[in-house]
């Protein structure tokens, strides 16, 4: 089940909201818990046993590291004994080897399972090709959604290692150990953030698990955020979607230089409000449930830096990586900080998928962060003599970002290669087959317009330059009005083009 499908909007979601807002306040979470296995076993039956199997070991993993961390020895004339022998610090040492192992098989459970769903067979075709073999490969399908629900349950283990206990009032300690399993196991399957993200960090979410604010006025604005992002993706996504789909489906040796970017600046536009649709789905029902979910994106498209885009773009992932691995490698601070980007941007690129363009993506990002931190720091050694117009900045940001998702699109060396050819004016000079206004109709035109203009943040600026609307937080009853009609009109238009179009999934559910 999807979120843009006529079955969730006209009969999951409505009901599930009923029953949600009607049961008393102890019920809730066994309503969304119900709901979000139910959501998951719709379209991934057969693996819903590979979700339960992760909310059981980390809630075991969890449960076995707190008992550690408050664990004392029974006062025995034994332990009494042992205890003058043994200082308070070796107790300590003993407690925390015990910690990092029962945190180490838990991250090992964690990692072992993605790996088997998600690596497995790529791990197989790969040693076949480099070192021969004829033997059958075992093909292992991708459950939806294992790779943030595996993060989230990393994301629990770490920071019950981390965070041992919070200091109470009376001086006593009180962990962030989640003792029970229905409110951990909402917390890893949430439908709202299930099959992709954003991935929620368990210190930020834990005290939402058992008491949140839940009203109407939450209600009514998660409603105008999920609309919003539904419109991102059956509108924008998708019309944007059937230009790139047509050009990269096209026959490379018979493309123009300007129709090859073309498909890659559609792709770019399309994977964008594709993403950022759903994330906006998922903060606007978590906020229906009482949940204040992350922001994942903010406008990536107008960074001038690969740095600055990083911090735009999935900031849910790039927060993760930077709290879970980046952080722990040592980050700016300890170590070698340019080995330490690039193990995290391998990463994040082997993350995104099990092909060998996924890798090369991530390290096509890493290379210019490095790069970037090289010359900043070369400009400061230098007094920073000259800087660079801030439309140069953008262009060359862009490129990096556009020639990098032709990599993420295609994924296999071969194609992209050939694509590459075409874009920088290499390939062949043999006929060529179509000019570009074959894949661009009026209407896609206009959806193309649309979707530029989208990714500028035109409410910021109109705010910077004082335009009058803008001035004020207070919204009066003509606003709102119009606001609401407006958001009651883009639903229709939604509707419309579900029920026109066929069906059109996630980009990122196959992560």
């Amino acid at each position: 089940m999807v979120y843009n499908s006529v079955i969730f909007l006209c009969f999951f979601l409505p009901l599930v909201l009923v029953l949600y807002y009607a049961v008393p306040y102890k019920f809730k979470n066994y309503i969304l818990l119900a709901a979000s296995i139910f959501f998951y076993a719709w379209g991934e039956t057969k693996f819903v046993f590979v979700m339960l199997l992760s909310i059981l070991m980390n809630y075991i993993f969890g449960l076995a590291i707190h008992k550690t961390v408050f664990w004392e020895p029974k006062n025995t004339k034994e332990n009494t004994i042992s205890n003058k022998k043994d200082s308070r610090s070796s107790l300590e040492t003993k407690k925390n080897i015990i910690k990092k192992i029962c945190l180490w098989f838990g991250l090992f459970t964690n990692i072992g399972i993605l790996y088997v769903f998600k690596y497995f067979t790529f791990t197989q075709t790969t040693i076949q090709r480099f070192f021969g073999g004829d033997y059958n490969i075992v093909k292992i399908a991708l459950p939806l959604g294992i790779s943030f629900y595996t993060f989230q349950g990393i994301s629990y283990l770490v920071d019950v290692y981390r965070e041992e206990g919070t200091l109470e009032k009376n001086g006593r300690m009180k962990s962030v150990v989640q003792k029970n399993p229905i409110t951990l196991a909402l917390y890893i399957a949430m439908f709202p953030q299930l099959l992709a993200g954003p991935i929620i960090r368990y210190l930020d979410i834990k005290d939402a698990l058992v008491s949140r604010k839940i009203n109407i006025s939450n209600l009514s604005e998660g409603i105008e955020r999920f609309i919003i992002g539904l419109a991102k993706k059956v509108i924008l996504a998708n019309m944007i979607g059937e230009v790139s789909t047509s050009i990269f489906a096209s026959d490379f040796s018979t493309m123009k230089v300007i129709t090859a970017w073309a498909g890659a600046i559609a792709y770019t536009l399309e994977l964008y409000f594709d993403f950022s649709g759903y994330s906006d789905m998922a903060i606007g029902l978590g906020k229906m449930f009482g949940f204040q979910l992350m922001e994942n994106f903010n406008y990536p498209y107008i960074s001038t830096s690969i740095r600055e885009f990083w911090r735009r773009w999935h900031i849910s992932l790039s927060t993760w990586f930077r709290n879970y691995l980046y952080i722990p490698l040592g980050g700016n601070r300890k170590g070698n900080v340019y080995l330490n980007l690039f193990i995290v941007f391998l990463v994040t690129g082997i993350w995104h998928g099990a092909a060998w363009g996924f890798l090369i993506w991530g390290l096509w990002h890493g290379l210019f962060i490095i790069l970037e931190r090289l010359f900043s720091n070369m400009l400061q050694k230098m007094g920073r003599m000259f800087s660079i117009p801030l439309v140069f900045r953008w262009l060359y940001t862009m490129f990096v970002v556009v020639t990098g998702w032709v990599v993420f699109k295609l994924v296999y060396v071969s194609q992209f290669a050939q694509y590459f050819k075409v874009m920088f004016g290499f390939g062949s000079h043999d006929f060529k087959a179509y000019d570009l206004r074959f894949y661009f109709s009026n209407q896609a035109i206009f959806f193309f317009v649309i979707g530029i203009l989208a990714c500028i943040p035109w409410k910021i600026i109109a705010i910077k330059l004082k335009f009058p609307l803008f001035q004020s937080d207070q919204i009066s009853l003509k606003k709102l009005i119009f606001k609401r009609s407006i958001i009651l009109l883009l639903f229709v238009f939604c509707f419309v083009f579900l029920i026109n179009n066929s069906f059109s999934p996630f980009i990122y559910f196959q992560f």
